[in-house]
């Protein structure tokens, strides 16, 4: 997962690989030198104008400069698409990396439900959409009462959320996926093609989204069944 330290470090090499002083590389980027200092150190997290002119100043894509791959020119992300996330003023309120992680989920997101739209299950549909979503109660339960919220608020108890019942529902909703999958493969029906060369041509941009959270979640859950042996 990117970091501001994995930015900031990247941000710094790529400068030195140049070969240009921060003085230099400050008045390019249209800030001062301490700004630049700050970014470089991870004291501060910039806008995202700056990472866009960065992007092309370095000639690097934004999951480069941000530490979410190592290809300089495969961004999951461009530059027009990180704006278009942004704030009035090309400023995120808020973590850029929030936003990048938001706009790669929602991409990785909308290949499935495309892709699920041609099996044309509704019961599916329906099961993916119920497990996504309690995951993302799940989730906002914990930021809510984080937040000091009033969990009352909620018809589901704190202690009922606590002890699992979201994850009961996942798993649930889970196996009616795989059920309504499994009766349509037993039906003979068309399934839609899931070659590399087939999802790049149907969904442009998306499928590099959808590619990085497979690759990115298989790499994590990898390492930790190796943690487990």
């Amino acid at each position: 997962m990117a970091s501001t330290t994995e930015f900031s470090r990247t941000l710094s090499l790529l400068r030195q690989e140049r070969g240009v002083s921060q003085r230099t590389a400050a008045a390019d980027l249209g800030i001062s030198q301490a700004l630049l200092s700050h970014y470089e150190n991870g004291i501060r997290e910039p806008g995202l104008a700056f990472v866009v002119r960065a992007c092309d100043y370095y000639h690097v894509s934004a999951d480069f400069i941000l530490g979410r791959t190592l290809f300089r020119e495969g961004a999951a992300l461009t530059a027009e698409e990180i704006l278009s996330a942004a704030e009035p003023g090309n400023v995120l309120q808020g973590s850029i990396l929030a936003t990048l992680q938001s706009k790669l989920l929602s991409g990785a997101v909308g290949v499935l439900f495309a892709l699920l739209g041609k099996v044309g299950d509704k019961e599916g549909i329906n099961a993916a959409a119920n497990c996504l979503g309690s995951c993302v109660y799940r989730l906002y339960r914990h930021l809510y009462r984080a937040a000091g919220g009033n969990e009352s608020l909620f018809s589901l108890s704190p202690g009922a959320c606590a002890v699992g019942v979201c994850d009961a529902d996942m798993k649930l909703s889970e196996a009616v996926y795989e059920r309504a999958l499994a009766r349509r493969q037993a039906e003979k029906e068309a399934f839609p093609d899931l070659s590399t060369e087939a999802l790049s041509a149907a969904y442009p941009g998306r499928c590099q989204s959808l590619t990085q959270v497979l690759g990115s979640a298989d790499t994590r859950l990898s390492a930790l069944m190796e943690r487990t042996k």
